[in-house]
């Protein structure tokens, strides 16, 4: 990574974490990935060199700007997905800003939708970091959209474990992947669909 993106996206982090605190509803926080967790996934894209990436929680676009970077040098398409109109509005000035915003396809939409119009098979990688209690519903969506070999990754699985218990639990029980915990950030669950 190129020192002026680092700088940017350090800068953008910050700003995201002072707005944070002004913000007494979360749902107004843009509530950004830690950056060893955005660094986590960068490696991740470029270790696995998926064909498409699909993002579900773009934000103001700081894991974006991460992911669009990786996805560049693997020649991945990247897809990313927010139901926020104003939060994409910044993530795509934000990827414009760093030179990335023709890179990854924004869509405003609902993860749920996005999932279930999935071709079977389709995604080789997915980053999940929308609204949890969500995540039980999404669950057979996200298995079935995974290529065999596939990655999904979900933030905040140690700084809100109540809140994504259930999920875990169908994760766990399913003998169809294969998971662990990465403890970094705020958590992030790696789980990969078993290719036998």
């Amino acid at each position: 990574m190129h020192d002026h993106l680092r700088n940017f996206l350090d800068e953008l982090y910050r700003e995201g974490r002072e707005f944070d605190a002004t913000q007494p509803d979360r749902l107004e926080r843009r509530r950004n990935l830690e950056p060893d967790s955005a660094a986590l996934l960068a490696l991740l894209v470029r270790a696995n060199g998926p064909k498409h990436l699909l993002e579900l929680g773009t934000s103001n676009g700081y894991s974006t700007i991460w992911l669009a970077d990786a996805a560049v040098s693997v020649e991945a398409e990247f897809t990313s997905v927010d139901v926020d109109t104003e939060r994409l509005k910044q993530a795509r000035e934000n990827l414009r800003t760093v030179g990335l915003v023709e890179t990854v396809k924004l869509l405003q939409a609902d993860a749920a939708e996005v999932l279930r119009d999935s071709p079977p098979a389709y995604w080789n990688m997915i980053f999940l970091d929308a609204e949890r209690p969500a995540y039980t519903a999404y669950w057979p969506d996200l298995v079935r959209a995974l290529v065999p070999g596939g990655l999904l990754a979900v933030d905040n699985v140690i700084s809100h474990a109540d809140e994504v218990a259930e999920f875990r639990s169908l994760v766990t029980s399913d003998d169809r992947v294969t998971e662990a915990l990465a403890p970094t950030g705020a958590g992030v669950l790696l789980v990969v669909k078993r290719a036998d």
